[in-house]
Parts: C-alpha cells; structure tokens; sequence
C-alpha cells in the first residue's frame, strides 16, 4: 500500500490532469453540473455492480471513475466562484468530525446502533436544527428510499419495539393488496361479461380507482416487506440485486439450451421452460 505522501501526490496529480482535460478538451470544456449528473448516476450503479461482484480490480476503476466526477464538479464549483475541492474535503472532514464525538470530543458509546442513533441526532441539529429526519431521501432509488427512511426514522425511536411484530403489519398490508386486487378484478370481469359497461364512463372511473387503490396497496406491502428485511438486518437493494442475477443467469441457461435444440422460447410449452429452469437450479445458477 502507498504512504499518505504518495497517496497526497495521486491526487495532486489528478487536480492537475483535470485542469489540463477541462482547459484543453473539447467535449470536458461543455460540460455543466447538469450535464454531468446523469453519467454520475451511472458510474455509481457501475461501482454498486463491482462490488456486489465481488471484483477488486474492478471496484478500484470504478471508485476512480466517481472520484472523477467529484473532483470535476469541486472545478465546476470553482469557475463559478462558489467552491473548490479544498472546500469539499474540508466539509467532508468537518462534518465527520462534527458526528464522531465519540472519537474527537468526549461523548461514550458502547454499540454501532448507538453511533447511528447519535449520527441521526446529531444531522437534525445541524443548520440550527432546521433539518429533518428525512432529509436527503427524496432523491433516491425508490427501494433505497424505503430502505433509508425507515432506517432514519428508527435513529430517533419510530421504530417497532420487537422486530417479530413486523410481521403481523406484512400479514396485514398483503390481506389489504390482495382484497383490493381482488375488487379490480370484480371491475375488470364484469366488463368482459357487459360490453356495454365496459364502454360506459362508469367503468372507466371505477377501473381507474380500483387501480389506484391496488397500487397504493402494493406500495404499502412492498414498504412492510422492505421494513422487515430491515429489522432483520438485510439490506434489501442487495437482497433483490442478487435474485435479480440469479434470475438472469437461469433465464441465460434456459435461452441456451432452447437455441441449442434449435428451438424458439415462444414455440415451447411452459412445462418445458419449467424443466430448463430446474436444470439451472440444480446446477447451482
């Protein structure tokens, strides 16, 4: 591994080169923080892939494609006046020292929930106490954005008192998806069964709502199931990014083999789709 001195003179040399590419390169010169922004979302669902790979060498290019990006929006910040990368690092610092009192003032902690109870505390005090618990959620991925405000709401208490009670919120809230997917249902059979109403404004306003509380059911049981997982201490983007996979690798094999037999997906039955798919399983896919 490198010393601080070598590691202070990577990123000198990176300020440097930025100021040279952002001086000299034509695509670098037109770009604006808006511009920017959504290759920025990009090389960071790129780095969450490395790392969910498990690949090192991986994970290192793509922390230098973010650590790119920040070092050119800190330049962007700099033309407009408004900050430079001395100001980023310095905020960075303050803040972690600002929410680690426990390592820089004289606050004692015993557990990591006693830390992240202490950090939620100490964000909603920070701008003369004008924050809120949920600040900075709005802006995530809708998963994540479940995920953290839940997390956020339980650094200052809102939170289950034994985390087996969630269950009888998942029981309820898939009662309360399935009675309502069961009432669009109703709607959608007795137009098949009566042209007429099908084609009538009555059906259009009752579908319309019946669905609308159907999907809001369905958000409803999502956020409980993503609570539970939780409690439990499983992040569920991860959970749900790795059955995603699993999913496309078994999907893969049973494109394969159909190709292999010179057959088309379409062609084949559901029964021999089925039988593929359990191959793939019982090969560990």
């Amino acid at each position: 591994m490198h010393t601080k001195e070598e590691k202070l003179q990577a990123f000198g040399r990176l300020l440097d080169i930025m100021d040279e590419v952002r001086k000299g390169c034509p695509w670098d010169k037109k770009q604006t923080f808006e511009s920017l922004r959504p290759q920025t979302v990009e090389e960071v669902y790129e780095l969450g892939t490395a790392i969910m790979d498990g690949n090192r060498a991986e994970t290192c290019k793509e922390l230098g494609d973010v650590l790119l990006h920040v070092v050119f929006y800190a330049l962007l910040g700099q033309e407009e006046g408004a900050f430079d990368v001395a100001d980023v690092c310095n905020g960075i610092s303050d803040k972690l020292v600002y929410r680690h009192p426990h390592i820089f003032g004289d606050v004692h902690v015993d557990t990591a929930e006693d830390v992240s109870r202490n950090w939620e505390m100490l964000k909603t005090k920070e701008k003369g106490g004008n924050k809120t618990v949920l600040e900075g959620t709005r802006g995530l991925p809708t998963l994540l954005k479940a995920y953290r405000m839940q997390d956020k709401a339980r650094g200052v208490g809102f939170d289950w008192e034994v985390r087996e009670q969630v269950w009888d919120k998942v029981a309820e809230e898939l009662s309360e998806y399935r009675a309502e997917l069961d009432a669009l249902g109703a709607v959608e059979r007795r137009a098949e069964a009566d042209p007429a109403y099908k084609d009538s404004d009555a059906y259009a306003s009752e579908h319309k709502a019946a669905f609308e509380r159907a999907e809001g059911e369905c958000g409803d049981f999502i956020f409980s199931v993503i609570n539970a997982a939780r409690l439990y201490k499983i992040n569920p983007d991860n959970a749900l990014e790795r059955t995603c996979e699993k999913f496309r690798r078994r999907f893969t094999y049973l494109e394969e083999h159909t190709i292999r037999q010179g057959r088309d997906l379409h062609d084949m039955t559901l029964d021999e789709m089925n039988a593929l798919w359990d191959q793939a399983k019982a090969l560990g896919l």
